[in-house]
């Protein structure tokens, strides 16, 4: 796969960005005996989403990628585990783990997008060449629903 210049440029980095914010915002009123136990683990495992995919950009090759990709799909799936556990506990307002859930199904289906674009025998290490970051944002867009895809590509002009 050729990849953006940056790993900031990745639909999926941003939007786990967005998806930690929300994690810190969320778990804010948890109770204090929560300070160090499930608050830290959630906060962790959403900022662990975020950096595996930018860990993962800097790879030098398609299958180490993959691994680092695996990574963050693997704390998406810790994370949302957490999230259905405080909110069976009671931890969070009616609708907040509903959309974090949401957040980080999102995320999901763009990691699932960058992973479906990696060539499955690259096992040899070969930087991967740079490419647009269009292309790259458009494969990702590719897994997600078109109202969303339009959503997307509309902040993007706003910015």
């Amino acid at each position: 796969m050729s990849r953006t210049r940056h790993y900031r440029d990745l639909i999926a980095w941003q939007k786990a960005m967005d998806l930690a914010r929300a994690v810190y915002a969320q778990t804010e009123e948890f109770p204090k005996s929560e300070t160090f136990g499930l608050r830290m683990q959630m906060r962790r495992s959403a900022v662990n989403v975020a950096s595996h995919i930018a860990e993962a950009h800097g790879r030098l090759n398609d299958a180490e990628m993959r691994k680092g990709l695996g990574a963050a799909r693997a704390a998406i799936n810790e994370l949302q585990t957490q999230i259905e556990l405080a909110a069976s506990l009671g931890f969070f307002r009616e609708t907040a783990s509903e959309e974090l859930l949401d957040l980080g199904t999102r995320v999901a289906k763009l990691i699932n997008g960058l992973l479906g674009v990696l060539d499955p025998a690259d096992d040899k290490a070969e930087p991967r060449q740079p490419a647009s970051v269009e292309a790259a944002g458009d494969r990702q867009l590719a897994n997600l629903p078109s109202a969303e895809r339009a959503n997307l590509r509309r902040e993007k002009l706003d910015r």
